[in-house]
């Protein structure tokens, strides 16, 4: 039987049955744009919650709106079988169907994993969510199927640990030939949680198979969702690109995190430093600076490559530098705190300091690697009775204190009685104006209180988040 084939004409006429597995930030988005196309999907999940969620029609992801949920009829999946029969379903097209069993896999044409890939206490990649996914796969996996992985990883991944571990699948007695008996790519996810200017279907999407038969079935596929497929060599070359994409990030932002603190020691305004740097047409990226670095990638991937190249006896002097200067920024702000505090004759133990937003980025709820949360567990270590306020974030635990947010009617009211307020966050609800004027002493961490002074229109902004 012709694999490719059977297959290259089942996603063409949008017939294969798309499982997703891992329904986060980047899964649950990729499992509704595959709906709205006309396939039937699968979203595979270990966590019962967020399933039972979906299935309410509720969604937990600020890029996908209940009501999409609700077009696509998301219903709960139910598993038929037993250890010896196959797992049957009854899947409709333009569908989401939602679970926890992974014998759901059984029905599937296409699996795209989708899971975390955090980092260890080491700062080493923790990749046992891939391989518990790739495991889960290989059990229940039939002959023709092609597996996707998304997940951010190091160079690499796709070849030394999905491929073995799919080729000796019980569906190809142990000796299943990619190309032949299944197929595998990698696809790195591209998502900016909260960007309505590009959001999934918009930002080109890079594609590497292990041969050329597996990168025409994965861009075939990713077509219909994705204005634009960028095929290249190899797996490893798709892995790399991502991980070349952030660590750019990561570098440009410690640069300017430093220009910073240089400017602060000169006596200069950063802001107005980088925003006419900006008016230069070419040869010039905006970057501006902030109280660290946070969320799901631009914290974390920079060291899976620093990690690889450790096994391959290289030292990625620029990757560990841009980390060092970024973790950093939360106690250069603290300072600030300190020094705002000193200039009104107060100690920080015992002051109020009310810090506004812990969401890495503005308009989310995402607190993930937050400089925020580092910034409010430094001042109460320093005896600081720290208070917050974020719109998106109600509650959170760091480092073993839960802590609840301001309500949103007391906001101005805390903003006055707090000796210092720190701008961590800015999301675009604050009503600046009225804060500066309320604010006894304020530390600006984005700049937000003076942004647009030059009205400068760059055509691309990073703003460290």
């Amino acid at each position: 039987m012709d694999y490719k084939e059977t297959l290259l004409e089942k996603i063409r006429r949008q017939e294969a049955v798309v499982a997703i597995i891992g329904l986060g930030y980047v899964g649950l988005p990729l499992s509704v744009a595959f709906a709205r196309r006309g396939f039937p999907v699968i979203g595979i999940d270990i966590d019962e919650r967020k399933v039972e969620m979906l299935a309410r029609g509720e969604s937990y992801v600020e890029d996908v709106e209940p009501q999409d949920l609700w077009r696509l009829q998301v219903r709960r999946l139910k598993v038929e079988g037993n250890a010896t029969t196959p797992s049957t379903f009854n899947l409709q097209p333009s569908a989401l169907h939602v679970t926890t069993d992974y014998a759901a896999l059984e029905s599937a044409d296409v699996a795209i994993i989708c899971v975390p890939t955090p980092l260890n206490k080491t700062r080493d990649p923790d990749v046992r969510y891939i391989i518990a996914a790739g495991e889960a796969i290989a059990r229940h996996m039939r002959p023709g199927l092609l597996v996707i992985l998304e997940s951010t990883t190091y160079p690499g991944t796709t070849e030394e640990l999905l491929l073995p571990m799919l080729s000796r699948s019980p569906a190809f007695n142990g000796e299943g030939q990619a190309g032949r008996d299944f197929f595998l790519a990698f696809s790195p996810e591209r998502i900016d949680p909260g960007n309505k200017k590009w959001p999934l279907e918009r930002v080109p999407k890079v594609v590497g198979g292990i041969t050329p038969s597996c990168l025409e079935l994965a861009t075939t596929l990713y077509a219909h969702i994705i204005e634009r497929v960028v095929p290249v060599s190899s797996p490893t070359v798709a892995e790399m690109v991502k991980l070349l994409e952030n660590t750019f990030r990561v570098v440009n932002i410690a640069l300017v995190n430093e220009v910073a603190i240089m400017c602060d020691k000169l006596g200069l305004d950063v802001w107005e430093v980088i925003e006419a740097a900006a008016t230069k047409p070419y040869g010039f990226m905006k970057f501006t600076p902030g109280p660290g670095i946070g969320g799901h990638c631009i914290p974390v991937d920079p060291h899976y490559l620093s990690w690889k190249m450790k096994l391959l006896n290289y030292n990625a002097r620029f990757v560990q530098l841009a980390a060092e200067v970024n973790s950093e920024m939360p106690l250069y702000w603290v300072q600030k705190v300190v020094d705002a505090l000193n200039e009104q004759g107060k100690a920080v133990k015992g002051s109020r300091v009310l810090v506004l937003g812990v969401a890495y980025k503005r308009d989310i709820g995402d607190i993930r690697e937050s400089p925020a949360l580092d910034i409010i567990e430094l001042l109460r270590q320093k005896g600081a009775d720290v208070q917050y306020h974020d719109p998106h974030v109600p509650e959170f635990t760091y480092g073993g204190h839960t802590m609840s947010s301001v309500p949103d009617a007391d906001l101005l009211h805390e903003v006055a009685a707090s000796d210092c307020v720190v701008i961590t966050t800015d999301h675009s609800t604050y009503e600046w104006d009225a804060i500066r004027e309320r604010a006894t002493a304020i530390v600006d961490t984005r700049g937000v209180l003076r942004k647009g002074r030059l009205s400068v229109q760059p055509e691309y902004i990073d703003d460290g988040r």
